[in-house]
């Protein structure tokens, strides 16, 4: 159980450390071969490029989880407590519908490049594996915005302040 708890916690910060540490050493890499050797591989530009959209799908997940997203919430200083709870569920639901749509089309996706077989041009490996990111993306959205919705229906209920998030300005 301490485990589930920890990787609730922690998971979207790990893969972005993973992700982002394998675009950082990929492109360093590349950036020697191609200003010493006067030569790049294509397989290390489809690494950082795929990194890079792995680090966004996940990133997103992170943001609904922190509340970090992108939003004006100018209105919400001028707002009670209870109606703070009502329109953050709103938004919640609403992200949750287009996250649901975006999620079965992406499977969708993922589905046509397995039954054709499709390969990336420079590592010849499976698309799927980097189709995998939206997916997975939404998937765990959905996850954060279920758990996002139960904290925020909890402070509706209780008439406790809801959850904000983390202010990017002051």
């Amino acid at each position: 159980m301490d485990l589930l708890r920890r990787l609730d916690k922690d998971a979207e910060r790990w893969l972005l450390l993973v992700f982002y540490v394998m675009l950082v050493i990929t492109m360093a890499i590349e950036v020697l071969r191609r200003e010493i050797f006067s030569y790049s591989s294509i397989w290390g530009e489809e690494i950082v490029r795929f990194s890079f959209i792995y680090l966004a799908w996940i990133g997103a997940a992170a943001a609904v989880k922190e509340r970090a997203h992108i939003r004006i919430d100018v209105i919400m200083h001028y707002l009670s407590p209870r109606l703070k709870a009502v329109l953050y569920i709103f938004g919640d639901l609403v992200m949750f519908g287009v996250a649901i749509i975006a999620f079965y089309w992406s499977v969708e996706t993922l589905h046509v490049s397995w039954k054709f077989g499709s390969v990336t041009d420079g590592l010849r490996i499976s698309k799927v594996w980097f189709l995998f990111s939206v997916p997975l993306g939404f998937g765990l959205m959905m996850w954060r915005l279920t758990q996002s919705l139960n904290r925020d229906i909890k402070s509706l209920r209780d008439g406790t302040p809801v959850y904000e998030g983390d202010k990017l300005f002051d």
